[in-house]
């Protein structure tokens, strides 16, 4: 996103957040953040009562329904997720009145891009880059590889869209890959690029799996730039003949980390290796794995390294957990639904199973809910996240593949109904809430 100069609020893509409403009740503790300090905050706790959420009363730490398990939880029974730190779902938000606001070097009117492109962003009424932006377009017009690091929510997709359509408008010659990890954050990378070459007459075909390939094909037949997809897809265009990497000078791996943790590494590799040795790589992401670091010497070339993270997770996001019994999580799940501060959350489950069961469960309880996992077709997983974004329901009761990259606007809630299988995972959801300086909460189902 970047900050707007007039009085009213726009962002680079929406920005989301709500702050929630705290409880009648409220109980002050000291919990850590995930840099270890302590913070002192408020919080709830339900005990049950007749299985039914009772009355909210002063806890010790995090909220409660009924017992509390031991401090290490998480893959006893699935044998998939280990969190041994309960503190680390467990954190206030920073008001941003109390964040010292970053002081940009460059602005985009200051940029040394092209004259249509500068247009386009300062006619949108925007001046001030934000840290990420700031720090690497400088870079990347110079044609340096980049690691670039920055929590969610902070303008990632910018800080490579803006001066790789720069270089593109200057050399019609060059031609650029795009890889993420899911079709949803390649058709959001799409949508902004070509927002922003208006005027430009830059072209992209977006290459993901769930669409019809041979109108992909067809694309690639037509005159493009940019391609911008799945690492599958991508892969099976190169194998049938129809792109040929060897005159793409420029790749960007988006949210890379997720590309490794869902197997794409030898992917990866290929496309590498069928594009010229003397390109430019550019590395995003969110967090940075132990498996991007061994990679990094073998995919760039003296990379300028890039973090602006203000923390593992969002300063905007107040975090909790809910100690809940198998039983009764339905149960309290729909009870937290109901409150009116809960106006629209995405809850993450694990499998594509039991977050279809869940949506139909809350379907039937009469809450607007939709799912978005990989069982579903494309236009399906496109009609549902439509219906999220723009309010039709109210409930996106997900798999991890609405963890990365997506920027849905006003998300007050992420509930955490199932543990994430990692830390890095947890980090990525939660930053679907509290984004472009507003305040949201998380909370993850313990039990």
């Amino acid at each position: 996103m970047f900050n707007k100069n007039t009085s009213r609020s726009k962002s680079f893509g929406k920005s989301s957040g709500g702050a929630s409403k705290s409880g009648s009740s409220q109980g002050r503790s000291f919990n850590k953040n995930s840099s270890g300090t302590r913070n002192s905050g408020h919080t709830r706790s339900f005990n049950r009562s007749s299985g039914s959420v009772g009355r909210f009363r002063s806890s010790g730490q995090g909220r409660s329904f009924g017992r509390r398990p031991s401090a290490s939880v998480g893959g006893s029974r699935s044998g998939r997720s280990q969190f041994s730190d309960i503190s680390k779902f467990i954190n206030k938000a920073v008001p941003t009145i109390e964040t010292k606001p970053y002081e940009a070097v460059n602005s985009f009117a200051s940029f040394s891009i092209d004259e249509r492109l500068k247009k386009n962003i300062i006619g949108a009424g925007y001046s001030q880059p934000t840290p990420i932006q700031d720090q690497a377009i400088p870079h990347v017009l110079n044609r340096r590889d980049i690691v670039g690091i920055a929590n969610t929510g902070t303008g990632k997709t910018a800080a490579f869209i803006i001066p790789l359509l720069d270089k593109v408008a200057k050399d019609k010659r060059q031609n650029i890959l795009i890889v993420a990890p899911t079709r949803e954050l390649a058709l959001q990378i799409n949508q902004e690029l070509i927002k922003f070459a208006l005027g430009l007459s830059v072209f992209s075909v977006c290459a993901v799996g769930g669409m019809p390939i041979f109108r992909q094909i067809k694309d690639l037949r037509r005159n493009y730039n940019f391609v911008i997809g799945t690492p599958g897809r991508i892969k099976d265009l190169i194998d049938r003949g129809c792109l040929k990497l060897n005159n793409f000078e420029t790749i960007v791996l988006d949210e890379s980390d997720r590309m490794l943790d869902m197997g794409f590494i030898n992917d990866m590799r290929f496309l590498m290796s069928a594009m010229p040795a003397n390109r430019q790589t550019l590395f995003f992401s969110a967090t940075l794995s132990n498996d991007i670091k061994r990679i990094i010497n073998d995919f760039l070339n003296d990379p300028i390294s890039i973090s602006v993270k203000t923390g593992d997770t969002a300063c905007g996001v107040d975090q909790d957990v809910v100690y809940v019994k198998k039983e009764t999580k339905v149960d309290l799940l729909y009870k937290l639904l109901i409150q009116p501060e809960f106006n629209k959350v995405l809850i993450f489950g694990r499998t594509k199973a039991g977050v279809e069961r869940l949506s139909v469960l809350l379907s039937g309880r009469g809450l607007k809910t939709k799912s978005i996992h990989g069982n579903k077709n494309h236009g399906q997983r496109q009609q549902a996240l439509k219906a999220f974004k723009e309010n039709v329901v109210n409930v996106l009761v997900a798999t991890d593949v609405a963890a990365r990259g997506l920027d849905i606007p006003n998300v007050s809630h992420v509930i955490n109904y199932e543990l994430p299988s990692t830390y890095e995972d947890y980090i990525h959801r939660i930053g679907r809430t509290g984004r472009g300086g507003k305040t949201g909460k998380a909370l993850t189902f313990i039990g």
